[in-house]
């Protein structure tokens, strides 16, 4: 159990990081997308949004692959296919329950999906903020 929670803890606070520079990294390409391409002297919200989710979209896949590397190297799964399936679904919290680890991984696998619960709520917190702040909803005019 003491390596399962020492390891959980060890990519989960590596997907932190990852999250935190990842969402700056969005945040800029946001800007200079928008900065670059402007419709009739304006930022296009549409281009904005689209860069926002594509980015998330991309830190939350390098977060789960994360995961699923750290599965293939501990020999949890056989191949690195499999290893990216459970760990794609486990992260999301579907959890078909088609695959699942041995006892021995369990605790890392709800480690798992945890992460991934809460970087998906920051990415939906930090969606709604660039919606508001730079995409198509403005304070006032749609809330």
């Amino acid at each position: 159990m003491f390596v399962n929670l020492a390891l959980g803890t060890l990519v989960i606070s590596m997907t932190v990081v990852i999250h935190t520079f990842g969402l700056i990294w969005v945040t800029h390409a946001m800007n200079w997308l928008t900065d670059k391409f402007r419709a009739n002297g304006r930022r296009s919200r549409m281009l904005a949004m689209n860069t926002v989710v594509v980015g998330i979209f991309a830190v939350l896949t390098v977060e789960v692959w994360l995961w699923a590397v750290f599965y293939y190297v501990l020999n949890v799964f056989g191949d690195f296919e499999t290893a990216l399936y459970f760990s794609t679904t486990t992260f999301s919290t579907v959890g078909y329950g088609d695959l699942v680890t041995s006892e021995q991984w369990r605790i890392l696998a709800g480690l798992e999906s945890v992460n991934g619960f809460l970087l998906i709520g920051w990415s939906t917190a930090y969606l709604v903020a660039a919606s508001m702040r730079v995409g198509p909803f403005k304070a006032g005019e749609h809330f």
